[in-house]
């Protein structure tokens, strides 16, 4: 599915009250609220071929693959503001598929972990596995839930404008730093002694990225809780989030342009008044919002004498960009339940030494242990999969990566990049593959396609320079950083995506409602509970906007 107007085929024309750089889940956030809650008429660039950043899907030979939606949380309940901004920007159009009891599945060598959904019945579960450790699991879970709670002062005082962020900015972000500034691996070992329970605990590191001993508490406790309810998956795959979205920002008079790059954020003055696009065609526009991510706005995006004006570079190099991943697309010619796959997410690791894990990969990443593997079955997810490709199934393998395996073909083309570069993907493939049939041998045999992206593919298509997954890393250092906020220095240019909040498709969409809070001075949040209200308390309709498909 390709979502979006193609820039190469259609000409940009008409005046726009904002421009948003890049179609991740950040900006077309961004874009449908502040067309639902200013009527604002947005026009949104996009370089890829298809709208959506990481929740876009591709197909090849007949298949179909999400590129960073495996699950999603806090999307079952009503109550939650995940799917109350959902709903907001989609209309309520978007449905989801709950994934079960058990969305997530550690496994440690030879013993699997399962991570079951509501708070009491997971306190429980790992109590079965743990019993003389009952104290330190429900002091985790507390541990959790105030770092979560501390979150939310912290996460409302990027919204406001710097005149009131310096008078209570400083209150509202004390009570959540005092916990960010702890690494996942102090806490925990604050808590237990009991080694394997901590390699439990921190098992879905590999959603933000960082090893324990280097992610911060407040970035693991916000995955954690995010998905103690459970996790989700979208119903006709992740595509159907952007699908949903588009006709939001079109109905105020919006439009999202696809194959459109931007090569430079125009400045005047102290103020950003356009774009000049990579074909040199100036657009205008009296704000201006980036979804691109800090490195690329400020390092590329952001003329040089501007930037060291504002010193922006400097800003941008006190963080790092977040790991790589790899990712093994396979399609199989049965269904996922003829080949018996489950729902739950299954996360592999060689021991319970997640940091050795990780430093063994780096030094010798041809022959070291995976340091973690994960295993998605979107096939089994999706109730509607069967629908659209009747008889197949798809499985995703995936792993931490460093841009240093790959960096010497960095200056080569996508498609081309020599002998040398597809053996080594040969065998990084053959590696994730037998990770794949120690936990499902049924499958060995029956892979119909496979493909594997790299760090590589990640800078292609996303334009990251690192071929980063999730931003910026999530270090306790990331979280002290004031500055990482929708409002830049630059009057009428914002921020957006997850760099301004926090990892993941949660984060990116936070990102969003943070931004046009502070561009609006309202909270989106309560606009978004609001719509979402008074969806819900609407006669559902049978029809559906059609999204705009080229």
């Amino acid at each position: 599915m390709r979502l979006g107007t193609s820039y190469k085929q259609n000409p940009i024309e008409g005046d726009y009250d904002t421009i948003v750089i890049g179609s991740g889940i950040g900006g077309l956030t961004a874009a449908a609220l502040l067309a639902q809650e200013a009527d604002e008429k947005v026009l949104v660039l996009e370089r890829h071929y298809t709208a959506g950043g990481y929740t876009h899907t591709f197909t090849r030979k007949g298949y179909e693959w999400d590129v960073g939606v495996h699950y999603i949380g806090e999307v079952l309940n009503p109550k939650r503001e995940v799917l109350q901004v959902f709903d907001a920007i989609t209309d309520g159009k978007l449905e989801w598929a709950d994934m079960g009891e058990v969305y997530d599945t550690i496994i440690i060598g030879d013993d699997r972990y399962e991570f079951v959904k509501g708070v009491g019945n997971f306190k429980k579960k790992m109590v079965e596995y743990f019993p003389e450790e009952k104290a330190a699991i429900h002091a985790y879970v507390s541990r959790v839930k105030q770092m979560v709670a501390k979150g939310k002062l912290y996460f409302a005082e990027k919204a406001l404008p710097r005149p009131l962020s310096a008078l209570f900015g400083g209150l509202m972000r004390r009570g959540a730093l005092k916990l960010a500034r702890q690494t996942t691996a102090e806490v925990l070992a604050e808590l237990t002694d009991n080694v394997r329970l901590r390699a439990v605990l921190a098992g879905q590191f590999g959603d933000y990225g960082l090893s324990p001993s280097e992610g911060s508490f407040f970035v693991h406790s916000m995955v954690v809780n995010h998905y103690f309810e459970g996790g989700a998956y979208p119903v006709g795959g992740s595509a159907q989030i952007a699908a949903n979205i588009l006709p939001v920002i079109e109905r105020a008079g919006g439009k999202v342009f696809t194959n459109a790059e931007v090569d430079e954020i125009l400045v005047e003055g102290r103020r950003a008044v356009g774009v000049r696009m990579a074909d040199g065609k100036e657009i205008r526009a009296p704000k201006i919002i980036s979804g691109a991510g800090i490195h690329t706005t400020y390092g590329k995006l952001i003329p040089e004498a501007v930037g060291q004006r504002f010193g922006l570079p400097k800003l941008a190099q006190r963080i790092k960009p977040s790991i790589a991943h790899l990712s093994l697309y396979l399609g199989f010619e049965e269904t996922a339940e003829e080949l018996g796959l489950e729902r739950s997410n299954l996360w592999v690791f060689p021991t319970d030494d997640h940091e050795a894990n990780m430093r063994c990969a780096l030094d010798d990443p041809e022959n070291a242990e995976l340091p973690a593997v994960y295993l998605s079955f979107p096939g089994a997810k999706d109730p509607d999969f069967t629908n659209r490709y009747p008889g197949k199934t798809t499985v995703e393998v995936v792993t931490l990566a460093h841009y240093e395996w790959f960096e010497k073909w960095e200056d080569t083309r996508w498609g081309r990049r020599g002998d040398d570069y597809k053996a080594f993907k040969e065998h990084l493939s053959n590696r994730l593959l037998e990770a794949l049939f120690t936990q499902c041998p049924q499958l060995r045999g029956k892979v119909a396609y496979q493909e594997l992206s790299t760090p590589l593919s990640t800078r292609h298509f996303a334009n990251f320079k690192k071929g980063e997954i999730y931003g910026l890393e999530q270090t306790p250092m990331r979280f002290e950083q004031k500055w990482l906020r929708p409002q830049t220095p630059i009057k009428g240019l914002y921020l957006t995506g997850a760099d301004v909040c926090s990892a993941g498709v949660a984060g990116g969409l936070f990102g969003g409602v943070l931004t046009v809070s502070n561009m609006l001075m309202r909270d989106m949040r309560g606009a978004c509970a609001r719509r979402a209200a008074k969806l819900r308390a609407e006669p559902t309709s049978p029809e559906l906007t059609p999204a705009t498909v080229s």
